[in-house]
Parts: C-alpha cells; sequence; structure tokens
C-alpha cells in the first residue's frame, strides 16, 4: 500500500510540474492579478491531489483540473460579489513567457491593455475567451470546463470578443497588427 501510495505522489507531483506553467497562465487570465492566480493554482492542486487517483483515471486528467479551476474561481468570484468587494488596485503581474519579437516596451504596452480589457469583461465571457484563445480549447471542450451547454460558450465568446473590439486602443493593435 505504501508504494501505491508513492507512486501516486511521484505521478502527481510529475503532473503539477509538467502542467504548473500552462495552469498559472490560465488562472491569471482568469483572475487579472498574479497573487489570486497563485492561490487559485494553489487550491485546485490541493483540491486534485486529493482526488488524485479519481483524477489520473480519468480519461483527459488536464481537462479535469481545469474544470477544478474554474469551478473554484466562479465560487470566489461569487463570494466576492456577495462581500461586495471591489476590485483590487491596477497593480497586474504577467504569469507568463512572452515571445520575443521585437520592442520590449511596445510588447509591455499592449500586453497591459489586453489585460486590462480582458480584467473588465464579465467573467463567464473572460473564462469562454481565455479557454477559446488562450487554451485553444473547442466549444465542446470549453463547454465541458465551463459546465455549460455548447451555445452559451459561443454567445459568452462572441460577446466577450465584441467587447474586447470595441476598445479602441485595442482594435488599433489589431488592426495595425501590434506596434512597431
Amino acid at each position: 500500500m505504501g508504494d501505491r501510495k508513492q507512486a501516486g505522489n511521484t505521478e502527481f507531483q510529475a503532473f503539477a510540474i509538467g502542467r504548473y506553467p500552462r495552469l498559472m497562465r490560465t488562472a491569471f487570465l482568469l483572475t487579472g492579478e498574479q497573487h489570486a492566480a497563485e492561490d487559485l493554482v494553489q487550491s485546485t492542486l490541493e483540491q486534485v491531489y486529493v482526488a488524485w487517483r479519481r483524477v489520473a483515471a480519468a480519461d483527459e486528467p488536464e481537462a479535469y483540473v481545469r474544470r477544478v479551476m474554474i469551478n473554484a474561481h466562479a465560487r470566489r468570484y461569487r463570494r466576492k460579489l456577495r462581500e461586495f468587494l471591489a476590485p483590487k488596485g491596477d497593480d497586474r503581474g504577467l504569469a507568463y513567457e512572452i515571445a520575443d519579437t521585437g520592442d520590449r516596451i511596445a510588447q509591455a504596452d499592449d500586453r497591459h491593455a489586453l489585460l486590462k480589457a480582458l480584467a473588465e469583461l464579465p467573467p463567464r465571457q473572460r473564462e469562454a475567451v481565455v479557454l477559446r484563445y488562450w487554451e485553444d480549447l473547442t466549444e465542446t471542450q470549453a463547454a465541458e470546463a465551463m459546465g455549460c451547454s455548447v451555445g452559451a460558450v459561443k454567445s459568452n465568446t462572441a460577446k466577450g470578443i465584441a467587447k474586447l473590439r470595441a476598445i479602441p486602443g485595442l482594435a488599433d493593435m489589431v488592426t495595425h497588427g501590434g506596434r512597431k
């Protein structure tokens, strides 16, 4: 029994280490704050560790973990709403790799504008946009992760993208192919 538990611990550790950067990126895009993203990933991995046998036996463990994360994020958001907490300040950390394609200052400005706009989307629209465009999930996979219908994913994604496109600074970045 001890060997099986040790093997499960080793398997979980390998999973957590291998998926941590991607989980952090997703959590950051959902929360908009570095520390909140770290807390979300930590609480998600705690829940997953407790149920690791069931998670490891799932067809797609990463999808299972993503679903746990989205549910945890949704619970936190609802709790914040009930408590009438205002969003934290404008300090937003960066939790993902940046492609080295040119001017770092312009990239940082563009990234900040995009993250700020993304953080202003309602939670379900933000979840849909993050899962469809950053996580590159299909509509069906995103629906499973969000616990809703494919139609709801399509609707939330379309509304979220429309809101992002309506922001003048972002529209300029997209139509001009970014700053040069």
